[in-house]
């Protein structure tokens, strides 16, 4: 009983020391022998192949992201009318609070501290408002058709909404800052349909629609998407 214990539960010494982690490797396991405990003991050497181990981030990163330069930075900065010009007609000024020249405000070259992200024109507010809106829009539709309750009657008078709405703010500005504060910005990542440009009109205009969705159903004093949809 014990030896078929021990024979179940032997592991080869030898791949022990092989890492999970490195990349094409393959081991001949017709070099094992078994020492007296029955531990299978590896005594041949690893062969470069067929079996890849690359983890999870380093594939995601080779197939999406996107490597964005100092030089490329400043490229557009010079070339682009809208780097040149900001809002209300304000030039960009380097050091200022705002506006700042784009080298300085993207989190790939410039200052990743909470407060430059965080930042009017920084690399946070746009991106996690968006989302948060592209989230809010899809979720008003359903549980608006579920319930027929306005989005107000929701958040505060049934409170359930609420809840959820506490729980997913926190989620996702912190799933939108961690990349930033490792010097990656939106623009850095690309899958198919899915690219930084998409996700900023997209987010735009679900900001518009569910803005215009509160002040809507708070005129009509009905859900807007049982009546209407």
């Amino acid at each position: 009983m014990a030896a078929t214990i021990l024979a179940s539960t032997a592991v080869p010494a030898g791949l022990r020391s092989v890492p999970l982690a490195s990349c094409s490797s393959r081991a001949d396991i017709s070099n094992l022998r078994y020492t007296s405990f029955g531990t299978p003991r590896y005594t041949g050497k690893v062969r470069r192949g067929s079996i890849r181990c690359e983890g999870i981030r380093e594939s995601v990163d080779k197939a999406t992201k996107k490597e964005i330069t100092k030089e490329e930075i400043l490229q557009n900065q010079e070339t682009n009318q809208s780097e040149k010009q900001s809002v209300f007609g304000a030039v960009p000024t380097s050091g200022s609070f705002y506006p700042r020249p784009e080298v300085e405000r993207r989190p790939e070259t410039g200052e990743k501290s909470l407060g430059s992200l965080f930042a009017f024109d920084g690399a946070a507010p746009e991106t996690i408002n968006g989302r948060l809106a592209m989230v809010g829009i899809v979720w008003a539709a359903i549980a608006e058709k579920m319930s027929g309750l306005t989005v107000f009657d929701q958040l505060y008078t049934q409170g359930t909404g609420l809840v959820y709405y506490v729980a997913l703010v926190p989620l996702i500005a912190y799933a939108s800052i961690v990349p930033m504060l490792n010097g990656e910005s939106t623009d850095a990542r690309q899958s198919g349909p899915f690219t930084a440009k998409a996700e900023r009109w997209n987010g735009r205009l679900a900001m518009i629609g569910f803005l215009s969705l509160l002040l809507t159903e708070n005129f009509i004093h009905a859900p807007v998407f049982t009546n209407f949809f």
